[in-house]
């Protein structure tokens, strides 16, 4: 399920750049990520703009296999003592990806690491992989993190493709998300239609949208959801409501992640 197209996603990169340029802005780049402890905010930054340039390397040579990341251009980033010129090299990263992706179109046919092989991919990906990091961010610089309903909706149908493709493929990290007769259900308490059904199967799990009873339920506004989902949040906090049976909901948090 996409809920944004091509263009959109062509913007939202930009923008979600911007915020995640926002967030750093002034902070102390060599402060431990909260969310992601193996890394300083330096260094989450130049993880984003790697990526960008990534994704943008495959999408401009149409790449019908892996581009190794040590070819990929100006990919070293600024260091942490050099706040303006890392910021400017955000910029142009998610500039020059988002370029590429428009003269691309969403349709052109380049590798990834998914079932879908076309620019398209890319764009959607490198959305919410930015989106999810600039939540690192704003959570170790001390800043809100907002994001508009119908992109946080698309991150959570995103990681559900992802991990449902896992479990087609044989990924052994998602292997032991099976188990006849239990479900999860995912509310969004202020966005319309922003809710999900995760049902547990012998062979693994399945997902849709809508309104059904679960063994457990996830219920909080749309971006607190998001965040739990993605563990960046802990199912503890009083900004989400946790009904039914807790240690299910934690199972899933805790094998449904790479």
């Amino acid at each position: 399920m996409t809920l944004l197209g091509h263009d959109r996603y062509c913007d939202e990169l930009l923008r979600q750049t911007g915020l995640l340029r926002s967030a750093l802005t002034g902070a102390d780049l060599t402060a431990t990520v909260l969310t992601c402890p193996d890394w300083s905010l330096g260094e989450l930054a130049r993880h984003v703009g790697r990526a960008h340039r990534w994704a943008e390397a495959i999408v401009r040579t149409k790449a019908t296999e892996a581009v190794p990341p040590d070819q990929v251009p100006d990919s070293e980033g600024a260091p942490d003592d050099a706040p303006a010129a890392l910021d400017t090299w955000l910029e142009a990263g998610a500039a020059r990806l988002a370029a590429t992706l428009r003269e691309a179109g969403p349709d052109a046919a380049v590798w990834t690491w998914a079932a879908d092989r076309r620019a398209g991919f890319w764009a959607r990906r490198m959305v919410h992989e930015t989106a999810v990091h600039r939540a690192d961010a704003a959570l170790t610089a001390g800043v809100p993190f907002e994001v508009e309903p119908e992109v946080a909706a698309d991150t959570i149908d995103e990681w559900l493709e992802i991990l449902a493709f896992a479990q087609a493929s044989g990924d052994k990290d998602v292997a032991d998300l099976r188990g006849a007769g239990r479900s999860i259900h995912l509310h969004a308490t202020d966005a319309a239609d922003a809710e999900w059904l995760i049902e547990f199967g012998d062979d693994g799990f399945s997902w849709r949208r809508g309104h059904e009873k679960a063994t457990v339920a996830l219920r909080g506004p749309l971006v607190d959801v998001l965040q739990v989902f993605y563990r960046r949040l802990p199912a503890t906090s009083d900004r989400v409501e946790v009904l039914g049976d807790r240690e299910l909901l934690d199972f899933w948090l805790e094998r449904a992640s790479f």
